[in-house]
């Protein structure tokens, strides 16, 4: 199943894609689905094309992006002379991030103040639903400012204002009965040419082992975002070519399954 949230004039509602239409839920947000375990009724049917996606959960209660990937934390160490800690090995680090600042699929990003180190980050989200499980997969793009981070990290806090500025989700989430987590290819394209791409299926930790790390004193909610962290290769921190997004320029993250998150940087 492939859950969505879509605007229709000024009606903001839960749906359900098939095909080249989408099925209005009749609930108040995809969040009350996921809690209820998926059920509810359906309402009319719409033309894709008449609609607007928006991110599947538009103001998430909460964002925690974890660092599964060892290839991205080894490149992108390496390139600032240091290698991956070994308390890495040890267990899935996260941090959060900011659940007022979501955009969704073809949303404008506006270009944030303080940077020239704009950057992408290929992910994947999974998303809570009834008992803690994971009820979905989207597409995730945790856009950061590098040249920030880079003196926030100093600090010893953060990512702090380097990460809250954007995170955009979409454009659907894909239940785990059509898609399992475990494999995709992950493509990322910048102005149409190809700038990243890497496999599921290289990441260190298993979303099990994810999931009990982010529950673990506390409790998962409906709603509740779960980032991957980075493909490896899946930002031009790792790259290492100073070919930082600029205004203008249009950021598509595919992922075998998911589909396509496209934005602009504004």
């Amino acid at each position: 199943m492939r859950y969505c949230t879509f605007r229709l004039g000024r009606t903001i509602t839960p749906g359900r894609v098939e095909g080249d239409e989408v099925v209005r839920l009749q609930a108040p947000g995809l969040i009350e689905i996921l809690g209820a375990g998926g059920r509810t009724s359906d309402g009319p049917r719409f033309p894709l094309a008449e609609v607007t996606l928006l991110a599947p959960i538009p103001v998430p209660p909460s964002i925690r992006d974890f660092f599964a990937f060892e290839q991205h934390v080894a490149t992108a160490r390496g390139n600032r002379g240091s290698e991956v800690p070994k308390e890495w090995y040890e267990f899935p680090v996260f941090y959060f991030t900011n659940p007022a600042a979501v955009y969704g699929p073809d949303d404008d990003i506006r270009y944030p103040e303080g940077t020239s180190e704009l950057d992408y980050e290929l992910e994947i989200a999974a998303v809570i639903g009834k008992d803690e499980d994971i009820a979905g997969f989207m597409v995730m793009n945790d856009f950061s400012a590098r040249d920030i981070q880079r003196k926030e990290m100093r600090v010893g806090l953060g990512p702090a204002k380097a990460k809250d500025f954007a995170t955009s989700f979409g454009p659907v989430l894909v239940t785990p009965d059509e898609f399992d987590g475990t494999s995709a290819v992950m493509t990322a394209r910048v102005n149409g040419e190809e700038r990243s791409s890497g496999n599921l299926a290289d990441m260190h930790y298993s979303w099990r082992q994810i999931l009990d790390r982010a529950s673990r004193n506390t409790q998962l909610r409906p709603g509740d975002v779960i980032g991957s962290g980075t493909v490896g290769s899946g930002s031009i921190l790792e790259h290492n070519d100073g070919r930082w997004l600029t205004r203008g320029d249009v950021v598509e993250l595919e992922i075998e399954g998911l589909g396509t998150l496209r934005n602009r940087i504004a």
